[in-house]
């Protein structure tokens, strides 16, 4: 599957008010990314995960549920912003090579 078939297929189970787009994906995106993150606090709290360790199987696929739901969020608000998915990464991986040529991977700043 394509990020564009993805996108495509994506839009087929977008529910919410017209009046609504961009803003209503993009706060979503902000809180399943945060449950990202709040599953990986609680692998650390719970079951004493810490960085460098492996990820077992069953909290790989959580994790993994998770990022579903992040991608569902970045494909839907690509489209209300009139772009696909393949754009988006074609431009994020040009911007990065980009960096990589001139040497500034690393760093702070959108426009570095």
């Amino acid at each position: 599957m394509t990020l564009d078939d993805y996108q495509h297929a994506a839009l087929r189970t977008a529910a919410f008010p017209e009046r609504v787009r961009v803003i209503y994906p993009a706060l979503k995106l902000a809180g399943e990314a945060g449950e990202v993150a709040e599953k990986i606090g609680k692998l650390m709290r719970d079951e004493g995960y810490a960085p460098g360790d492996d990820l077992s199987e069953a909290q790989r696929e959580a994790l993994a549920k998770e990022l579903g739901d992040v991608l569902w969020y970045v494909a839907v608000l690509a489209h209300d912003l009139g772009v696909t998915l393949g754009e988006v990464g074609a431009r994020n991986l040009a911007k990065l090579a980009d960096r990589q040529r001139r040497g500034v991977l690393g760093g702070s700043g959108d426009d570095r």
